[in-house]
């Protein structure tokens, strides 16, 4: 079982690079940060989990890709992950190139963490149309991966469309770095079987239960749609200080669990990493 970590990086949190080499101090596998370019004053939908859980962190989030560069500059071994990234609110092949930059400035640890988002004036104000954004995401990330593989990529797509070009760096993880899909169980494992390497659900469960329920579905899908379960990531979030719940989940199959860190300083968040620097040697 693999223990990252998972935080929303603001100006009134730990330092990225102090998080960084405290994770590593402490053999913590990665390191997972959220993204919101802006929360829309007015919204039509609340927060996934109802509209208290959208904190004030979520409107002063720091942009992924500064603060993992940050973090790559100053450890050697932590795994750098978008969780997640916005993709359908950015650019794609100027989004190609910042991972594949972010890949080689830090040896090959980057986890490509997507979802779609749920805040449909945020995306819109990207110029995203809210009712297409799950084929959006998808035309971007076939695109990404012909951009990272492919000396003169093209794409056509019905929302995405682009002519024959060469743009460097490539990706040190070959053929690319991992591609996992967050959201809503039912939906993220859909996407994830399609075109990713793994899931980190969001909402884990394919009714009220947790991993014992969802994850034998999980692999069910996964044997349906042609795929290797035992290829495939499965990430989640909220890990339980219980070394006896870890080590059941991964019996079942989940690949890591994130210890969810608040938007605070070192003084709240050592103890913590602290705490769980003497379960992980329990669980290698």
């Amino acid at each position: 079982m693999h223990i990252g970590a998972s935080i929303f990086f603001t100006e009134y949190s730990i330092s990225p690079a102090e998080l960084g080499v405290a994770l590593e101090e402490r053999d913590f596998d990665s390191l997972w940060v959220a993204e919101h370019s802006h929360i829309p004053v007015k919204r039509r939908f609340n927060h996934p989990q109802g509209e208290a859980a959208l904190t004030k962190e979520y409107f002063d989030v720091m942009d992924p890709f500064v603060t993992l560069s940050v973090v790559a500059a100053v450890t050697k071994r932590l795994k750098l992950a978008t969780g997640i990234c916005l993709v359908i609110q950015r650019d794609t092949i100027q989004t190609a190139k910042s991972i594949a930059s972010l890949d080689q400035v830090s040896g090959g640890r980057f986890i490509f963490g997507i979802g779609c988002g749920w805040n449909a004036e945020e995306l819109e104000d990207h110029g995203t149309v809210y009712e297409t954004r799950a084929l959006k995401m998808r035309e971007q990330i076939e695109a990404m991966k012909e951009i990272w593989t492919k000396e003169r990529p093209e794409y056509h797509g019905e929302l995405l469309d682009f002519p024959p070009m060469m743009t460097w760096p490539k990706p040190v993880q070959k053929p690319h770095p991992p591609v996992i899909v967050g959201g809503a169980f039912r939906l993220a494992a859909r996407r994830a079987l399609r075109y990713g390497d793994g899931i980190v659900p969001a909402v884990p469960s394919v009714g009220s239960g947790g991993p014992e329920e969802f994850m034998p579905h999980w692999h069910q899908m996964a044997e349906k749609a042609g795929r290797d379960p035992n290829t495939l990531s499965v990430y989640l979030g909220g890990a339980p200080e219980d070394i006896d719940a870890l080590k059941r989940y991964h019996d079942l199959g989940v690949t890591g669990m994130a210890v969810r860190l608040p938007p605070a300083k070192a003084d709240q968040i050592l103890p913590t990493l602290d705490r769980w620097a003497k379960l992980i040697p329990q669980l290698q």
